[in-house]
């Protein structure tokens, strides 16, 4: 492949994952971002498995665990806040529901971003048209001028805009979510929503002691707050069961109301989040939703991460999916000479078996996450306290090592990059 530029649509984890190993191996990406600039704080997500060798073949083991959230474990709480039920870090090895190593989202992309020096970022814009022929793609932006690219990745999440250009029938089938964005016939809802975002309290920052405590109440609700890296930051997530709502995914002000009056009276701590919410800058509502392609690559264009296989944030392994898959599809176009077609079914022929695996919901999917009465809600907690014990620990360990089943292939790098 003569022709080295490549587009790399997204900006958050894949995106820029992706950008490190394509320079390191030669090629020239540039990477387009909707954002106007990079998303601080966020999320905890976790490293497990494959993604913690990926890391370290990337050279920044040491820089994400300088940035890691102090987490002992995750907890149920009752409406009184007492703890019924708890799995501490140790338990399954460090690959439990709360991992040996967790960062939050604005962080580890802030590293990613850093590891992509040289790199061309787009920032505020993003991918309206693509048009390819037998030497490349057109791609047409929303700000900056149409430009010549050899491939386009599409890596930028559930509402991919480059999933929906390359992949969906102008006129056929879609799903649009019930938000007036279709994500396409591709996209196959589980039956909730939630939202996260952050909230400053102190008091009930030191109440959490390192833990993740989670709270349950009739109706599929689910509440959530785990510590921050920050002094009195506390991470909020608030999660329902639903037939499909309308609504706009960019109206926070509505979906925040939205909450407000599901959520009014829950119990726990439920109201303290509430109020948090109001001014949270950071918040964020979606679906609870996977992926499901035939092919991750149609042409010279190709999916990454969420946009291709998202296994859904019930699953805990969407960033282990962008980053192994960004590594694979990088080392992949390199071992191929810049053969992308060679080079995308190998990805594919690799990642599919994973992806497989990752997008397997936890016991009881959604319903597990989000029980609907007071006897279900009982049953979660006694099923969590039976998790530390045999056959079901044994059972559930398998569950908890998905993110490592995955033989990662060694890409020999050019000599002038391999101490990048």
């Amino acid at each position: 492949m003569d022709n080295t530029d490549i587009l790399v649509s997204g900006g958050g984890i894949a995106g820029p994952a992706l950008a490190h190993w394509l320079r390191r191996h030669g090629f020239n990406p540039t990477v387009v971002e909707r954002a106007p600039g990079p998303r601080p704080g966020g999320q905890a997500v976790d490293l497990r498995g494959a993604a913690r060798t990926v890391v370290e073949r990337m050279g920044l083991t040491e820089r994400v665990r300088a940035l890691c959230v102090d987490q002992r474990g995750v907890a149920l709480v009752d409406r009184r806040g007492r703890r019924t039920a708890r799995i501490p870090v140790e338990l399954f090895e460090g690959e439990g529901i709360v991992s040996e190593v967790e960062i939050l989202r604005g962080d580890l992309a802030d590293v990613l971003r850093e590891a992509t020096d040289g790199v061309e970022y787009l920032w505020d814009d993003t991918v309206t048209a693509l048009a390819e022929d037998a030497d490349g793609v057109t791609v047409t932006f929303e700000n900056a001028p149409a430009r010549r690219f050899a491939l386009v990745v599409g890596a930028d999440g559930l509402h991919s805009a480059v999933r929906r250009l390359a992949f969906e029938a102008p006129d056929g089938p879609s799903n649009s979510n019930s938000n007036g964005n279709s994500d396409g016939s591709h996209y196959h809802p589980l039956g909730g929503y939630h939202a996260w975002f952050t909230v400053h309290d102190p008091a009930l920052a030191r109440d959490l002691d390192s833990w993740f405590l989670m709270y349950n109440a009739p109706g599929g609700l689910v509440a959530g707050a785990r510590p921050g890296r920050l002094p009195g930051e506390v991470k909020a997530s608030l999660g329902f069961r639903s037939a499909p709502l309308t609504y706009d995914r960019r109206d926070s002000a509505a979906l925040k109301r939205l909450l407000a009056d599901r959520f009014a009276g829950a119990g726990w701590e439920v109201d303290r989040l509430l109020a948090g919410m109001r001014t949270a800058e950071d918040f964020a509502f979606d679906s609870f939703g996977q992926i499901r392609l035939d092919h991750y690559s149609r042409g010279r264009v190709v999916l990454l991460g969420d946009a291709g296989y998202s296994p859904s944030p019930l699953t805990g392994l969407g960033t282990s999916l962008a980053l192994v898959g960004a590594y694979l599809l990088a080392g992949e176009l390199a071992a191929a000479d810049g053969d992308f077609r060679t080079a995308f079914a190998r990805y594919e022929e690799l990642m599919r078996p994973y992806v497989a695996r990752a997008q397997e919901l936890p016991p009881g999917g959604l319903s597990g996450y989000a029980p609907d009465s007071a006897l279900m809600i009982r049953l979660r907690a006694a099923s969590m306290r039976w998790m530390s014990r045999r056959p079901l620990r044994n059972l559930l360990a398998a569950q908890f090592t998905k993110a490592d089943a995955i033989d990662l292939p060694d890409y020999p790098l050019p000599a002038r990059t391999a101490a990048a």
